[in-house]
């Protein structure tokens, strides 16, 4: 049986993948454009990180989107510019893409 690992992918999704990853999920892997995160979307180390006290988690699990990889979606940067309260989802739609990540950087 594979063993399965999480990446995060340029998109900001977590997907579960088995090892062996494929060849070009692999070559993008090695070029860091993809990071193997746990399940949760927390950074991947040997061991998952124990839950803190106050209850948080991760972005994911607190309900906040990751910042979304340039080659995104357009929708992806107005849901995230909107998540981050920088403006309404109306106003975000009336924006380029790029106007878009400027304003989230």
């Amino acid at each position: 049986m594979a063993e399965t690992i999480h990446v995060r992918g340029e998109g900001g999704a977590v997907i579960a993948m088995d090892l062996p990853l494929p060849e070009g999920i692999a070559e993008r892997y090695e070029l860091g454009l993809l990071q193997r995160v746990h399940a949760d979307g927390t950074p991947y180390h040997s061991e998952p990180a124990a839950p803190s006290e106050d209850g948080g988690g991760s972005d994911l699990t607190a309900g906040k989107s990751p910042r979304p990889g340039v080659n995104a979606s357009k929708a992806e940067w107005i849901a995230y510019v909107v998540g981050q309260g920088h403006l309404s989802a109306e106003d975000a739609a009336n924006l380029t893409k790029a106007d878009l990540i400027e304003l989230a950087s």
